[in-house]
């Protein structure tokens, strides 16, 4: 049974549409002002929220800018209600976000029939798409579907890369949001000694540059092939079309974009604050997680001294000491060039 918020402060009004949600088989949920709807949304996270416009305190445009800030309610469907039929009241409210507009008094199938398609739309982005090229060209062809969409691109270029080729430099422009279809990559910043500082590593299913292409800048790091690698591009226009064309897709695709953030900027403040050896542990730890594959027993990975020492901000010298030193305490194993994780408590329990 799909559950819907009812925003609406008068008692009439809000009893009458609760009355017609609810004998139509939906589960229904009111809130006689916006400050405790925006409170009951953040608790309950309905399937669709129906909101007043003309309320004191906080207004429906304030209670839609509040979910919008909350990454929990910023996707839910969002339908105003109004007693006026302004156009201006009309376009601020869907240069907003909302997603359809009723104006009062409405007809009780009207209000069914803009419900029922607002459910069914949002279902297309409440699933999960699988992290390789598949689900990527899914999520864009359910995108391409709708209405505002329909001149997504066809021309997702696939370009391919060889062991240590770069795929963009520090100062390149962006031109479009690059998504890993197979391999491995690197992402580093290199100082004025041009000593690097590898600032993430990306797997298949992962998407890289972004954050520059949103703020419009050149690249501030770069990025490297670590073994034969395999990408797409998102021209520049359809990751813009994505974002700002429907509240839907732009929850759904940042979602899918945000995966490592925190990861990085928890990388960050490590490297300020944690020794080598809690440094060197950690970054095991992360790559441990990064490789893991639920069916194999033992989690294994091969990665360069450079490269891990890149990651953790040290000497080369200082991580081969210290992976010498886990081995004897047979926290790792080395087999083949491959680092083996014997266990992956103790290196995550690890202190300074």
């Amino acid at each position: 049974m799909k559950k819907i918020l009812l925003i609406e402060d008068n008692n009439e009004m809000r009893e009458n549409t609760a009355e017609i949600l609810e004998l139509a088989n939906y589960q229904v949920l009111t809130a006689v002002n916006g400050r405790s709807g925006v409170e009951k949304a953040a608790k309950e996270i309905p399937d669709l929220i129906i909101c007043d416009i003309m309320m004191p305190d906080l207004d429906g445009y304030g209670v839609l800018y509040l979910l919008s800030k909350n990454i929990d309610t910023a996707g839910i469907p969002f339908i105003f209600l109004t007693a006026k039929a302004e156009k201006a009241d009309m376009r601020k409210g869907m240069s907003m976000g909302a997603d359809d507009y009723l104006t009062k008094p409405f007809e009780e199938m009207e209000l069914l029939n803009a419900i029922e398609a607002r459910l069914k739309k949002n279902e297309v982005f409440r699933k999960e798409f699988s992290k390789n090229l598949e689900g990527l060209n899914d999520f864009l062809e359910q995108a391409k579907g709708l209405e505002e969409l329909h001149k997504l691109s066809e021309d997702r270029k696939v370009h391919h890369f060889k062991k240590k080729e770069m795929i963009y430099m520090e100062g390149d422009e962006p031109n479009g949001i690059i998504f890993i279809n197979k391999g491995k990559v690197k992402t580093f910043k290199t100082n004025e000694n041009g000593k690097e500082f590898i600032t993430s590593l990306h797997l298949s299913g992962d998407f890289i540059g972004y954050i520059d292409l949103i703020e419009n800048s050149e690249y501030r790091e770069s990025a490297e092939a670590m073994e034969d690698v395999e990408i797409s591009v998102i021209p520049k226009q359809d990751f813009f079309a994505l974002l700002y064309s429907n509240r839907d897709v732009a929850a759904k695709f940042i979602k899918m974009l945000s995966n490592n953030l925190q990861e990085t900027e928890e990388k960050l403040i490590n490297l300020a604050y944690n020794s080598v050896r809690k440094r060197v542990a950690d970054a095991l730890i992360a790559l441990h997680n990064r490789y893991k594959i639920e069916s194999e027993p033992e989690t294994k990975f091969s990665v360069s001294r450079e490269d891990l020492a890149s990651m953790v901000g040290t000497a080369t010298e200082s991580v081969i000491r210290t992976l010498s030193d886990f081995k004897e305490e047979k926290l790792i194993d080395i087999r083949d060039k491959n680092i083996h994780i014997l266990d992956s408590e103790k290196l995550g329990r690890m202190k300074n």
